[in-house]
């Protein structure tokens, strides 16, 4: 689940242990401390000793060679939460850190449900789920805050749940490395559910009908970055001509600025869907085949012999 990630990688911020935190190092944790010790002469000296002041602890997260600093591979984010249990540790108390968070990311955490504890993060803007073990999405579980969905590297197959009541102000999403497959999955790719998407990852999925798609995705009017590489419909040779200029307002195709003088090239091609072809073909030449025994090598049976004969056969399969 989500949540349980989510609770997992708080506790291993530590966002409650020194340097972070309300406790003795800390002015405000030092001053109860001292209001409990008051009545006992000699001890207020010790704690105040205890004290170290915001600017030390900040560098001890800071800096890299320091026990407290974060792994390499933490991100930004973590980093502010942890300055943030410094300077204001008020603020990541017990349910108020739940106010702080705008991005979420848990990546190859083997999550299988985006539960709806996530609700729970109110202002959340991004959400990173990555490389998980996701199959379907439910809308009622995703903040109506978001702005950028990732679910690349997954296992989903289908956008129904998705797209019941998706987040409106959605910009990105993110579903490359998945199971989708056209035609069922092609009528939730219109602007009746993503009145603000502006990029769009599909790539590497199972997408076979370019004629479909376009016409589904002309609607995005704010659409300008596109990936679909990795679909068998990018075999198509006017794939790329085709998409430049059925999709007038895109930029990014692919990972490649469209310029002036590739749309130029390409203008007109929209209209002569004659040229989409639903077959593509392929040929694959083989060279030298290593660690197969040549049956030539083997010594000739004399014509008289009563030795059994030793036939060999090979296959080579391939499998699209």
């Amino acid at each position: 689940r989500v949540s349980a990630a989510f609770w997992e990688h708080l506790q291993h911020l530590a966002l409650q242990d020194f340097p972070c935190g309300l406790g003795s190092w800390n002015k405000f944790g030092s001053h109860a401390r001292t209001s409990l010790c008051r009545s006992q002469p000699g001890q207020e000296e010790a704690v105040m000793l205890d004290e170290e002041s915001p600017e030390v602890r900040m560098e001890l997260l800071r800096d890299p060679h320091s026990p407290w600093a974060l792994p390499p591979e933490c991100n930004p984010q973590d980093q502010y939460l942890r300055e943030t249990a410094v300077m204001a540790p008020e603020l990541v108390c017990g349910s108020n850190i739940l106010q702080v968070f705008r991005t979420l990311r848990i990546v190859g955490k083997r999550v299988e449900e985006i539960d709806e504890g996530l609700l729970q993060l109110q202002k959340l803007e991004q959400l990173i789920l990555s490389a998980n073990q996701i199959s379907r999405i439910s809308s009622a579980n995703l903040p109506r805050t978001l702005k950028v969905l990732e679910l690349c590297c997954n296992a989903v197959g289908e956008l129904q749940d998705l797209c019941t009541q998706p987040p409106p102000e959605l910009q990105h999403l993110g579903l490359g490395y998945n199971k989708l497959c056209g035609p069922s999955q092609d009528k939730y790719l219109t602007v009746d559910f993503w009145p603000n998407l502006v990029s769009l990852d599909l790539s590497f999925n199972s997408f076979t009908n370019l004629l479909e798609l376009v016409f589904q995705l002309s609607s995005l009017q704010k659409l300008r970055i596109l990936v679909l590489q990795g679909n068998p419909l990018a075999l198509i040779p006017t794939y790329r001509g085709f998409l430049v200029d059925s999709l007038p307002k895109l930029s990014i195709l692919d990972d490649i600025h469209i310029g002036p003088d590739e749309r130029h090239q390409f203008q007109g091609l929209a209209r002569q869907t004659e040229l989409i072809r639903s077959e593509a073909q392929l040929v694959v030449s083989i060279g030298e085949i290593k660690g197969v025994p040549d049956p030539s090598t083997h010594q000739q049976l004399e014509v008289d012999s009563e030795a059994p004969v030793i036939t060999y056969s090979y296959c080579v399969t391939y499998e699209f």
